[in-house]
């Protein structure tokens, strides 16, 4: 009887622990596919997470791509502006030396006409002695230079020609002749007869190149050649320029009008 209630003591306990290790491994495999379950939404998590940072990483690189495009862009208009300054400034400085240099002849004129009026007349020559007199007459060579020069100033073009024209003749030895050449140029240039402004600036930088407007006369010269579509002409005529007044303004000038002629 012993011995049967033993057998069936170890019979009892043999069941419960079966029963107990099948109930563990039930647990385990529910457990198992929870973290699997967990695993899988991390994982999807992280691949979401990696394509929305590729997608600012492009965006950023992108906007980076854009601002400096437009910092590259921003550098040019700046050195555009920086020229162009440069450019009004030179022009007018040149402008400023014209008028400083009108304006003290001007002066001289006054004094002149001022010492003239203050000296007792002379007898009246004959007519021939007279324009002999009126020739050699700085007073007269001046008026007549000025009053050529005004017609230039208010816009007058064509009558500024003819009366360039016949100072030139009137007075051919005259101080006034290299910037009457020049002005004359000036005139022809705003009635857009470029090929009759080149003459009058070729002529003042070939017979008189000693005048300090000789090289303006030579950016004249190109400005009129790029006007007239010739390129190749202007660039050569710059280059001169550049080889002939080396470190002046006019050279620095010229080099920013070649740069420009594409």
């Amino acid at each position: 009887m012993k011995l049967r209630a033993l057998l069936l003591a170890g019979l009892y306990v043999a069941g419960g622990q079966a029963h107990a290790g099948l109930f563990s491994d039930d647990e385990a495999r529910k457990q198992i596919q929870q973290l699997e379950a967990r695993v899988s939404k991390l994982e999807e998590a992280g691949k979401q997470q990696a394509e929305t940072n590729r997608q600012q990483t492009r965006s950023m690189l992108d906007l980076q791509t854009q601002i400096e495009t437009q910092n590259a862009e921003l550098r040019r208009l700046h050195g555009q502006n920086e020229e162009l300054v440069h450019g009004l400034q030179d022009a007018e400085k040149r402008q400023k030396d014209f008028y400083i240099d009108l304006d003290t002849r001007v002066r001289h004129f006054e004094s002149a006409e001022a010492a003239a009026l203050a000296a007792p007349p002379p007898p009246p020559p004959d007519k021939a002695i007279d324009a002999a007199v009126d020739a050699d007459n700085p007073a007269v060579e001046d008026r007549a230079y000025e009053a050529a020069y005004n017609l230039l100033k208010a816009g007058k073009y064509q009558d500024a020609i003819k009366a360039f024209q016949e100072f030139l003749k009137k007075f051919p030895d005259s101080v006034h002749v290299p910037n009457g050449h020049y002005a004359m140029g000036s005139a022809y240039f705003a009635l857009k007869d470029y090929k009759s402004a080149m003459d009058s600036y070729q002529l003042l930088a070939s017979k008189y190149s000693f005048s300090p407007k000789t090289p303006d006369a030579m950016l004249s010269v190109a400005d009129c050649q790029e006007a007239l579509k010739d390129k190749a002409a202007a660039r050569k005529t710059l280059k001169q320029i550049i080889a002939k007044y080396p470190g002046s303004e006019t050279a620095d000038e010229a080099k920013k009008r070649l740069a420009n002629i594409r």
